[in-house]
């Protein structure tokens, strides 16, 4: 039996899914506990946590064409420990400019181990004729929350301790797990494909892009934003205000788990549409002056809205061709992630002239967008040839 025919290379990908953000939900959980440690304002933290965002930009402009020469498996093997590594050194920074060098590293080895995990999943998706990214991002999802939660749950402990644990857990499980999945592709890794111009990118490519940046504007505000929006409907309890983001995110993870079920019988372009509508009436639920009962059914209509949308761009990237693979996945990845830094900074901005409610309707238009960019995530609406 070959072994693309088990379902062992199906599992260990999403095993990596889920273990390579470990560490990272290990950190969003530690902010508040730095900040204060550090005396960090708000404008001081803020620069500080630009570091990582920074960094994997630049990563994701070379981590095509290092995947492609080294395989994801090799780069997984050696990026998910240096992360965990890097992950031990935030509780003995010294500083703000120090926590941004090391959120600099942070970022760039995230950066590679996103591209590596992704261009496996997408060759294994080739490979076996299966849909099997949304629940690998499912995985991933739930990986941020369980390494988040596991801060939280044991604050009694040093946390030290606990994030040791959870780095020395994440890296030697991945480790194993990544020896023991089957190498794909080894002859395209043996060739990286040259580097293309702008010009030279697939016109499906640069749409599918637009697409994907049009979600992660609507996410990187949710994450940034929701607890804030909850806690001034709510007079300012920002306490209980968090459990807006946790609705969102585990609505995100919700929508992953069940994505390929409904990719496998709706196909790509009819999912994106029907989610991102889904996102469109959530927004509304908070944009409109409803009850503060409502914004918590928008926050789970925008993370099942969006939870499809990242997994049907890579699936899609990485059904261009095998040559520029790994490349195609880096530039969408590239511009995804614009979405997270730009979002955030553009609803403070418009919320600090009206208000919250009134920023976020700046993201309807971009969705409406999606609505038609939606039909490049299928082969039958996309040419490779050059723009």
């Amino acid at each position: 039996m070959n072994e693309f025919e088990t379902r062992w290379p199906i599992i260990a990908t999403m095993a990596i899914f889920f273990l390579q953000p470990l560490t990272m939900g290990a950190w969003f959980a530690l902010i508040p506990h730095v900040k204060e440690t550090l005396g960090l304002s708000k404008a001081e933290l803020a620069f500080a946590l630009l570091g990582s965002p920074i960094a994997m930009l630049l990563a994701l402009q070379v981590a095509g064409r290092v995947v492609s020469l080294f395989g994801p498996r090799r780069l997984v093997m050696i990026g998910v420990p240096l992360q965990a590594l890097v992950t031990l050194t935030f509780l003995i920074v010294g500083s703000g400019p120090a926590l941004f060098a090391v959120l600099m590293l942070f970022g760039a080895a995230v950066g590679f181990n996103e591209i590596a995990i992704n261009v496996y999943s997408g060759r294994l998706e080739k490979m076996t004729g299966r849909n099997i990214m949304n629940r690998c991002h499912g995985f991933w999802s739930l990986g941020l929350m369980t390494g988040a939660g596991a801060v939280s749950l044991f604050a009694f402990v040093p946390l030290i301790g606990v994030l040791t644990v959870i780095a020395v857990a994440a890296s030697v499980l991945s480790l194993a797990v990544a020896w023991s999945l089957p190498r794909i592709a080894e002859r395209s890794e043996a060739s990286p494909a040259l580097r293309r111009r702008l010009r030279e990118l697939p016109p499906a490519l640069l749409f599918i892009s637009c697409f994907m940046l049009a979600t992660t504007l609507v996410e990187g505000a949710m994450v940034d934003w929701a607890a804030v929006y909850l806690a001034e409907r709510l007079g300012g309890v920002e306490a209980s205000a968090g459990i807006a983001v946790t609705v969102f995110s585990g609505f995100v993870a919700f929508g992953r788990f069940g994505g390929d079920w409904l990719k496998t019988r709706l196909g790509a372009v009819r999912l994106a549409r029907a989610t991102t509508v889904i996102a469109i009436v959530g927004l509304a639920f908070l944009v409109l002056p409803l009850p503060v009962s409502f914004a918590m059914v928008g926050f789970a209509l925008i993370g099942f809205g969006i939870s499809t949308a990242f997994p049907l761009g890579v699936s899609a990237a990485a059904e261009m061709g095998d040559e520029h693979e790994a490349g195609n996945i880096a530039v969408m990845s590239t511009v995804a992630l614009s979405g997270f830094l730009v979002g955030p900074p553009i609803i403070g901005v418009l919320a600090e002239m009206w208000s919250l409610s009134t920023a976020f309707v700046v993201l309807v238009p971009g969705l409406i967008l999606a609505l038609w960019l939606a039909r490049f995530l299928t082969p039958a609406s996309r040419t490779d040839s050059p723009a």
